[in-house]
Parts: C-alpha cells; sequence; structure tokens
C-alpha cells in the first residue's frame, strides 16, 4: 500500500480513487455527451485560461450554485525558519486565491443533500 493510498483512507476516501484530473474531466464530459475528448479539453483549458486571466486581473470568478474565487492579500508577518527556529525571517505580503463554496457545493459536501430544493442535488 502506497502512502498516498494510506492519506485517502485515514480520511474515509477510497485507497487510490481520492483526486480528479483534468484527464478525468475530458473523459467524463466526452462519455456523457459524445464530443470528442480534443474538443473538450480544449474548452475545459480555456475555461480555466480565462479563470486565471480574471484572477490576474483582480476580479473575483463566480459561479452560482458552485462558488466564488477570489484574491486577498496575505498581510506581512514575522515567521521562524524551520530548520534554526532561532532565526526570525520576515515573510512578505503577498497575494492569494481563495475559494469560497456556494450553498449547493457546501450541502453536497457535507452529505446534507436531503434540505436541497427538488432537482438541484
Amino acid at each position: 500500500m502506497q502512502i498516498e493510498d494510506t492519506k485517502a483512507e485515514v480520511r474515509g476516501l477510497p485507497a487510490a480513487s481520492n483526486r480528479m484530473t483534468k484527464r478525468d474531466l475530458v473523459m467524463r464530459i466526452s462519455e456523457e455527451t459524445g464530443l470528442i475528448q480534443q474538443d473538450v479539453q480544449e474548452v475545459i483549458q480555456k475555461t480555466l485560461d480565462y479563470i486565471t486571466e480574471s484572477l490576474a486581473r483582480g476580479e473575483d470568478v463566480e459561479f452560482r450554485n458552485f462558488g466564488v474565487f477570489e484574491v486577498t492579500e496575505r498581510k506581512s508577518r514575522v515567521g521562524r525558519n524551520p530548520n534554526r527556529p532561532e532565526q526570525v525571517v520576515t515573510i512578505p505580503t503577498r497575494k492569494v486565491v481563495k475559494f469560497k463554496p456556494g450553498k449547493i457545493m457546501k450541502k453536497m459536501v457535507t452529505g446534507d443533500i436531503s434540505s436541497l430544493p427538488a432537482g438541484e442535488g
């Protein structure tokens, strides 16, 4: 058993299937829609490129019922070098991308799908 499999089992996930890749997404959409994988891959890649470009411009990206990607700024702070704890290091201000899940996603992830309106779960 690999380390990744063990981590998955600890979190209650099936071993070796705790991750969906872009390739998995392409294959699944292709199978369900009948579109060829190359076309699906191009659309997914363009979508991700546009999301990245918007975030780089400082714009929030919102998908109703899914969630919001937003750029926030982490203030500078004082930290310690883990290899030499007596050494104080200043961690500079930086921008980070945060994701806030939408209501439907939150409820599906937590397993509270009984409170979703009909047709949304």
